[in-house]
């Protein structure tokens, strides 16, 4: 054994020593810090099929990482609202972040073979990610606003006024317009001042204020980086969109989905929607 290796030895027995020295009698734990034993016991499959654990924690995943973008696109809009561009560039930037993680997720699911899937799929029921108000909530945020939507939320009475308000709210792309108009740019009172409840509309005059802005970005640093960051959003939530519609059409086919949803075909459809249209089209304008 050299000295190194000798040196390496006695610095792991002290760690060893260290560690029987610590004093585990504390008043919170790793655990109940992060509330494991409810956590861990949410996974409970309807069947004994072995791909049930990973269809469910999959999905469960997804959603507490929704529940974090949720809170930083909230956030991020409440800042884009006060002016304040730089916590609100951290935090559109952390759920671009979110997105990827969410989207290598389906990279997993796709282990699952179509005989995997059909083995315990009547577990589910009428059960559907259609049903996920976590997603429409952000879906709203974004901007996709189409009040039938929350149809599906009815008969739960909390979930569905949430979405009610959200619904009702600016978006994040309609606090960023109202941010533009505050820092002087000319935009139509329709633009700014509108119901909120309904889909935003592209606009041209919005289209030519982002063009100013694209093309002099030394003197509007800060709103382009902003336009990136919602660009970012916006391109990752498509591609999570198509990895979606990959995975199901990989697994199920063309199949009608579970809860009566048209499956594929109307994954296909969503693939279409933009949240922020004059950030796509000025590129061609340009």
């Amino acid at each position: 054994m050299n000295n190194y290796d000798k040196k390496s030895a006695s610095q792991s027995t002290l760690n060893l020593k260290d560690e029987k020295n610590v004093h585990w009698d504390q008043d919170i734990s790793y655990g109940q810090y992060l509330e494991l034993e409810p956590l861990l016991s949410c996974q409970r499959p309807r069947s004994d099929v072995h791909d049930e654990m990973l269809f469910v924690i999959i999905h469960q995943v997804s959603e507490l990482w929704l529940k974090q973008c949720l809170h930083e696109a909230h956030a991020a809009a409440n800042h884009v609202m006060a002016d304040e561009l730089q916590p609100a560039l951290k935090m559109l930037t952390r759920v671009a972040r979110i997105q990827e993680q969410m989207i290598q997720a389906w990279e997993v699911l796709v282990t699952m073979t179509p005989a995997d899937y059909i083995s315990f799929r009547d577990s589910l029921g009428q059960s559907s990610g259609f049903q996920s108000y976590q997603y429409r909530e952000l879906e709203f945020l974004l901007g996709n606003k189409h009040p039938g939507l929350i149809e599906a939320h009815r008969s739960h009475p909390k979930n569905y006024q949430h979405l009610i308000n959200v619904l009702n709210a600016p978006s994040l792309y309609d606090s960023c317009l109202k941010l533009l108009s505050q820092r002087g740019f000319s935009l139509p009172e329709d633009v700014t001042d509108r119901d909120f409840s309904e889909p935003y509309v592209a606009s041209s005059e919005v289209e030519a204020v982002w063009a100013d802005i694209y093309r002099d970005t030394t003197k509007y640093w800060d709103l382009y980086e902003l336009a990136e960051k919602l660009i970012d959003t916006e391109y990752n939530f498509q591609k999570w969109r198509f990895s979606h519609m990959k995975t199901v059409e990989r697994i199920i086919g063309f199949k009608a989905g579970t809860g009566g949803t048209a499956g594929v075909s109307y994954l296909k459809k969503a693939l279409d929607l933009k949240f922020f249209p004059e950030l796509w089209s000025v590129r061609t304008l340009m």
